[in-house]
């Protein structure tokens, strides 16, 4: 009775212990399926983010590309706008030489030739002084034009300097979801 009584006690024990390791594994078991469901979350989450990382970057290279072109195009148009008044720039100051000579023969003249002088520097005058005054305005324009230039200039360079911040940020969370990949890997029930 002695022997049969402990053995019953050694039974009891051992179911108590087995139903406490069954209680166990289960727990273990429900907390694995978290984990797994939280990975293939996590798993799905950088795929988007991967997804729209590569959109930014395509839509970036669009944006980099039509950007360019614009602004080559802008400087293309400057340029001819620049030759075209360097041009009329030569015109005017092959004009100009032309009075300063016509001026030359006219003091030569002088003595005789006073009043006839004094009108034709009368005239000289106010030529010159609307050739001055055109060529000032046609500077200005220039001065407007490479103004505006810079703007955009700096508009383009600002626009970059936001897609390059949004390309590092997308990057920092590519990196937070790999060290968490890796931290789950390390984990001793994971695999």
């Amino acid at each position: 009775l002695f022997l049969y009584h402990h053995l019953q006690q050694k039974v009891r024990n051992a179911e108590s212990l087995a139903q406490k390791y069954k209680q166990q594994q289960e727990a273990l078991s429900a907390q694995l399926q978290v984990v797994y469901e939280h990975r293939s979350r996590l798993e799905r989450s950088l795929q988007k983010e991967r997804g729209e990382h590569k959109k930014t970057k395509e839509d970036f290279l669009v944006y980099k590309l039509e950007a360019q072109e614009a602004l080559n195009k802008e400087k293309q148009d400057s340029m001819n706008r620049y030759g075209a008044l360097s041009s009329q720039h030569k015109i005017l100051k092959n004009q100009h030489d032309d009075v300063k000579k016509q001026l030359l023969d006219l003091q030569l003249q002088h003595n005789s030739l006073k009043l006839e002088h004094r009108k034709s520097l009368e005239s000289h005058s106010q030529k010159y002084a609307q050739l001055q005054q055109e060529r000032d305005s046609e500077v200005t324009n220039l001065q407007d034009t490479v103004l505006k230039l810079r703007e955009e200039s700096k508009l383009l360079r600002k626009a970059h300097q936001e897609v390059h911040s949004q390309l590092l940020s997308a990057q920092a969370q590519m990196e937070e979801f790999r060290q968490l990949k890796e931290a789950l890997q390390k984990m001793p029930g994971f695999r």
